[in-house]
């Protein structure tokens, strides 16, 4: 599976954002796509993920109710809307992949962490002025 993940740029507080990610591969088919970031001299953190048929989605807590993950199946691509942005979302967005359903990921996830995922994309930088 391969991600590329753009949309990442410069937005003051309280403005929108809109990160997309596009996975290609032969592995692709079946896969729960999930978005983290990562704040400098801190962890990767997670952001939001959702099943491979779009209808279950799962939302960190720092971000619930301002973000929202969906998925266009016809372009293979899952876009991350972030909504009334905080300086404190400032961070390297990556997106990611693995072969499990969300919900086992997501169990994964709480036991052995982010580094629980597969597939890694390179990261697109969020900045949110203050």
């Amino acid at each position: 599976v391969q991600l590329q993940a753009s949309g990442g740029g410069l937005v003051r507080a309280g403005g929108s954002l809109r990160l997309s990610c596009a996975a290609s591969g032969r592995t692709f088919s079946g896969v729960t796509l999930g978005w983290f970031r990562q704040a400098p001299g801190k962890g990767r953190e997670f952001v939001a993920a959702i099943s491979w048929s779009g209808h279950s989605t799962s939302n960190g807590e720092s971000v619930k109710g301002r973000f929202n993950i969906s998925k266009d199946i016809a372009k293979n691509t899952v876009v991350l809307q972030m909504n009334s942005l905080k300086p404190e979302d400032t961070a390297v967005y990556y997106c990611a992949a693995d072969h499990l359903g969300l919900t086992y990921i997501m169990s994964k996830m709480s036991r052995v962490g982010t580094r629980g995922w597969s597939y890694w994309g390179q990261g697109t930088l969020v900045t949110v002025s203050s």
